[in-house]
């Protein structure tokens, strides 16, 4: 499995800023859940940092990708996760998938990150997925965007 494409990142607690490719536990608010005025997710998942844009007051806004055991209607929905990097990532051998058409949009580190040792304050960060399965997430979330299928869901500012 390849190394993270950038050997250094930026620390805004003890946990580090994530970028593109990461792979996180977060409490992941479907779009479906905050149309019914829900506004807290129900379960810590693993998700994929798709967008990690730094604004002008130094904070660090993130997009990120659900992943799911949920099989979608659709390959133009989601991407399965390859059993290689899910053991890579330390995550479960059930197949899943990245969700492409939906992303939740927050500030980090934000109240909805979750390390992954429940309990502590270990790090929310799994690792990285390699360049060329991210690269695959980035154009199917692009795609989605441009015919107007992608929702995007706001959490903390």
């Amino acid at each position: 499995m390849p190394n993270h494409p950038t050997d250094q990142k930026r620390s805004t607690t003890s946990w580090m800023t994530p970028e593109p490719g990461d792979v996180l536990s977060y409490a992941y608010l479907w779009h479906r859940e905050a149309l019914t005025g829900q506004e807290e997710g129900l379960k810590d998942r693993p998700t994929v940092v798709v967008v990690a844009q730094t604004t002008v007051s130094g904070r660090t806004h993130l997009l990120v990708a659900p992943i799911t055991h949920t099989a979608p209607k659709s390959s133009t929905e989601a991407i399965e996760l390859p059993q290689s990097v899910k053991k890579f990532l330390g995550l479960d051998a059930d197949k899943s998938w990245i969700v492409v058409t939906e992303l939740n949009r927050f500030a980090w580190p934000g109240p909805d990150v979750r390390p992954i040792k429940t309990g502590d304050s270990s790090s929310p960060h799994y690792g990285p997925i390699p360049a060329w399965l991210f690269l695959k997430v980035k154009a199917q979330v692009l795609a989605c965007y441009q015919s107007s299928k992608l929702g995007i869901t706001k959490r903390t500012q």
